[in-house]
């Protein structure tokens, strides 16, 4: 498939915690379709019979064992098809929701050189264990998250794009305030109007 040059990738990285979900439902919520790495795992899960757990730790087991026997690039490759899909059907704007490694960056860059954009949500770390700790769905307690920071650093490579993120938003005031930064940066970049 040729490049297109109105095509524009965003992908969202920070660590647990730091507010990707709410920057992915800002764009989704603005008409801005996702591809969900995560939903390449479930489905993974899914024909493989194994049922996802409520703490998130079967779906964590699995997606570091995937990767290990398909390769690092088994979620992303998935995923490029299914951005691929969306651009035959005529999107031009896609957010990507779950880029964690080096390995998937190095891949999704050398697929989108131009296109994409990643942009890394930023939290003191403090702040971000305790939103974590407090949130409704799967909250974390304080050994808990730092067993997933480790893990996800660690197996995951998740360091990596998020320290060569091109942009950086810090989320450590309110929502509304994440929400007019977000707006303000996707808008200088000409991904929403």
């Amino acid at each position: 498939m040729e490049k297109e040059k109105d095509i524009k990738i965003v992908a969202v990285v920070g660590m647990c915690g730091s507010g990707k979900s709410t920057a992915i439902e800002y764009l989704t919520e603005r008409g801005i379709p996702k591809v969900y790495f995560g939903g390449v795992i479930y489905k993974a899960m899914e024909e493989a019979g194994i049922a996802r757990t409520e703490d998130g730790e079967s779906e964590k087991r699995f997606r570091e064992e995937i990767r290990q026997k398909e390769g690092k690039d088994f979620v992303v490759l998935r995923a490029i098809k299914e951005a691929k899909r969306l651009i035959e059907a005529g999107q031009r704007h896609i957010v990507l929701d779950g880029l964690y490694s080096w390995t998937e960056y190095k891949i999704l860059r050398k697929e989108w050189p131009t296109e994409m954009t990643v942009v890394a949500i930023i939290v003191p770390k403090a702040l971000r264990r305790k939103r974590v700790a407090e949130r409704p769905d799967r909250p974390f307690d304080a050994q808990a998250i730092a067993e997933r920071d480790r893990s996800e650093i660690e197996n995951l490579e998740k360091g990596g794009p998020i320290a060569i993120a091109d942009y950086y938003i810090d989320n450590s005031g309110t929502i509304e305030e994440f929400h007019e930064r977000f707006g303000k940066l996707m808008k200088e970049i000409d991904f929403i109007d």
